[in-house]
């Protein structure tokens, strides 16, 4: 028996998903053929596929040279799984505090198969602006939530999890991976890990796990931070970024409400 699904239908829903995560990665409209030979896809399936997601405002011409790009009704999905998510909604309150507490720009950070990426942001108050992308994927070594959200792997798990390629830094040095592995073990041992940030000179980089009602750590809040201002205000920034992070751990547990008999107030 199969699942009832026919295999040529199968093959272009898996088709179907593959060009829209390849036009997310690129973040920009591309020409059917380009993606094809990107995907390696027949090109003739991939016109067909894409025909069917324009008309269904699944995608979106860009240009008169037939370039496309995700359209209209990829966002109003993306608000719906926001609204639906837990930790998306939970978190907002907790972001939107830490950037008013610290002045700070809040992340709340999460991978995506085998890359870090920023699911949230709230900037801080201040002029100076960290720039971030939403949903852009970020080799795991890179950052600060890395060292958090692998800690529940063994060290041959990781090594296998994260490319080799990823362990080359944004300077074009390699970090060891041996020396990557003791940093998980050191951060999920104090739950907390900060450094300063790899991909620039001069900001500093706090993180702090989020935990499921399986004690597994799902993700991290964030601060962004000029190094100055880091090292000047080092112990305020990591005590009210962990404390959120336990309090939206209890909120997605449920642990605060049968603790207290009330939910944590943000």
């Amino acid at each position: 028996m199969n699942s009832g699904i026919p295999i040529k239908r199968a093959r272009g829903l898996d088709r179907a998903f593959h060009i829209l995560d390849f036009l997310l990665e690129k973040k920009c409209p591309m020409r059917p053929n380009e993606i094809a030979v990107a995907i390696n896809a027949p090109k003739s399936s991939i016109y067909e596929i894409i025909n069917i997601l324009i008309e269904n405002k699944v995608l979106e011409r860009c240009d008169g040279e037939g370039r496309v790009f995700l359209g209209r009704r990829v966002y109003f999905w993306g608000r719906g799984y926001i609204n639906h998510f837990d930790l998306a909604r939970e978190a907002k309150d907790h972001l939107r505090y830490l950037a008013d507490k610290t002045n700070e720009s809040s992340q709340l950070c999460m991978l995506e198969g085998s890359k870090y990426t920023v699911v949230m942001m709230n900037e801080g108050a201040r002029h100076f602006r960290i720039n971030a992308d939403v949903g852009e994927l970020v080799p795991i070594p890179w950052t600060a939530s890395g060292r958090l959200l692998l800690s529940h792997m063994t060290d041959e798990q990781i090594l296998e999890f994260v490319p080799p390629e990823d362990f080359v830094l944004p300077d074009g040095n390699r970090l060891e991976p041996s020396q990557f592995i003791d940093q998980v073990r050191a951060a999920a041992k104090e739950g907390f890990f900060s450094f300063d940030s790899l991909a620039d000179n001069f900001t500093h980089c706090f993180a702090a796990p989020v935990h499921d009602e399986h004690k597994r750590w799902i993700a991290t809040l964030c601060l962004i931070a000029p190094r100055i201002d880091a090292v000047r205000n080092f112990e305020s920034y990591k005590r009210e970024l962990v404390t959120r992070a336990r309090l939206l751990t209890d909120k997605l547990s449920g642990t605060e409400f049968h603790r207290t008999g009330k939910s944590a107030a943000v």
